[in-house]
């Protein structure tokens, strides 16, 4: 409740604080001949329909916005008002195509004022945070390419097994949103920095979930909000990782560290087209955008797994009989391995279909750089336009019964193109995709290896902020195998 009421206090001090130009905003006919602009309202002036299109999110049916103005108003795009901003929000396979294929040339990527106020330049020319985006996606390809996933494998099996006897093995009972996260925090910290120590790891837990609950939200910077909480936090991680980044310096100059040994080495080490290294403050940056991206998402996708195993004891069979065989076919000791993974196809099939019911994802937004006809309507320059995985994840003109749970979905050649799209897709699908399967499937085996469980909740309540999260956790009762 305390976001709900945050919020509603950010939307006021946004309405009162803008200039009276934008309280009377009125929207522009068509821009391209006698073409109309996509049908829809604008709702509140300056507010417009964000309350409603957060709000639905915290009652957990975000989808709930995006399905009652397909069935209204068009199921193709239409208009709205959101953060501030003119939107049109483009629907189904087609829209996710039409955006997704168009990057670069029609619409580029586009974020919230709060994200550049979390992430501020830190260069001397002052760059947005879509100029940082576009060099940070040149290089990671070469961080992310399977030959270095490969090796990351064996690293992502030892964490994964010191999380489950730190924080399941022994217990009764476990909340297990919290502990997903830590999970999935761990292994970020010692791919991408090397820091492997628990209690440093600790360290920087809780300011990274101040930061992620803050980074998308009203960009009203008084005290108590959460971009202020975001920023406070953004500032501490990014001394933290200074200091880091400082030492690394030194070993790499002394020998004692190594250039491949994880992401901090290889960014120190790069240069730009122009032959120049990177500033210590442009690395912290892209360090921090790195952890958020293989944190948050993944130990939302790992939560829900534990969700729908519980409640779906076929589908844990399944998976348990899979994951064992890889278990069994292991010596004592002996870590799991790419082949390992490979074989785990059920495993996937099942998270993937997780994704398309919980996608941490839940959309992104874009901005029109041109004037453009999108469906026979007008879509003007300037416009932010909105993707949302839901309008095809949860469409029955995509998946059958949309609500039923059904790995076999994804089986053979899967879901048409651009139905699925948990990543997002086109030139922006998010690069650590492989980096995800890998995390999610590491922590499936060792899950079901060690339990059965069931939810102590049994209707626990969901909520989107901006990603799907049991309303308490998800608290579950833990039930060994016998040796």
């Amino acid at each position: 409740m305390e976001v709900f009421y945050v919020s509603l206090l950010s939307l006021f001090v946004l309405l009162v604080s803008l200039s009276l130009h934008f309280l009377f905003y009125k929207n522009k006919s068509g821009v391209s001949g006698s073409n109309p602009l996509p049908p829809g309202k604008t709702g509140w002036p300056v507010v417009g329909e964000s309350l409603e299109f957060l709000s639905t999110g915290w009652k957990g049916h975000p989808e709930k916005f995006i399905f009652d103005r397909m069935a209204k108003y068009s199921s193709h795009v239409f208009r709205t008002s959101l953060l501030g901003e003119p939107a049109a929000v483009f629907c189904g396979a087609n829209g996710n195509k039409f955006l997704f294929s168009n990057e670069n040339k029609l619409v580029r990527a586009w974020w919230p004022a709060s994200v550049d106020k979390v992430f501020p330049s830190s260069g001397e020319n002052k760059s947005t945070s879509q100029d940082e985006a576009i060099k940070m996606r040149r290089m990671l390809p070469k961080i992310f390419k399977p030959e270095a996933l490969r090796g990351y494998i064996g690293i992502m099996d030892q964490i994964t097994e010191r999380h489950f006897a730190a924080g399941w093995d022994n217990k009764d009972e476990v909340i297990v949103f919290p502990l997903a996260k830590r999970f999935t925090f761990w292994p970020a910290c010692r791919l991408f920095i090397s820091v492997e120590d628990p209690k440093q790891v600790a360290k920087f837990a809780d300011p990274f979930d101040l930061l992620a609950s803050g980074l998308i939200s009203i960009p009203i910077d008084l005290p108590g909000t959460p971009i202020r909480r975001a920023i406070n936090a953004s500032n501490y991680i990014r001394k933290e990782l200074t200091v880091i980044i400082k030492q690394r310096k030194i070993d790499l100059a002394e020998g004692k560290a190594t250039p491949t040994q994880d992401i901090l080495s290889h960014m120190l080490l790069a240069t730009d087209e122009d032959g120049k290294f990177m500033t210590e403050l442009d690395i912290a940056d892209k360090i921090l955008g790195l952890l958020i991206g293989g944190h948050d998402t993944a130990s939302s996708a790992c939560t829900f797994v534990v969700k729908y195993l519980a409640e779906l004891p076929e589908i844990y069979e399944n998976v348990y009989n899979e994951q064992m065989e890889i278990a069994k076919s292991k010596a004592p000791g002996e870590l799991l391995n790419w082949d390992d993974v490979q074989k785990m196809k059920y495993s996937w099939n099942v998270a993937c279909e997780v994704l398309r019911l919980a996608p941490p994802l839940q959309g992104a937004f874009r901005e029109a750089t041109s004037d453009f006809v999108y469906s026979s309507f007008s879509i003007p320059k300037g416009w932010k336009l909105y993707w949302s995985a839901n309008s095809t994840h949860r469409n029955r003109e995509f998946f059958p019964e949309p609500l039923k749970f059904d790995p076999s979905r994804f089986e053979g050649n899967g879901p048409a193109p651009y139905t699925f799209v948990p990543f997002g897709g086109g030139p922006r699908m998010c690069p650590e995709k492989e980096y995800a399967r890998l995390e999610i499937l590491v922590f499936m085996h060792h899950l079901v290896k060690r339990f059965k469980w069931e939810k102590i909740i049994p209707k626990e309540k969901i909520v989107v902020n901006p990603m799907p999260i049991p309303e308490k956790g998800l608290p579950v009762r833990l039930f060994p195998h016998k040796a």
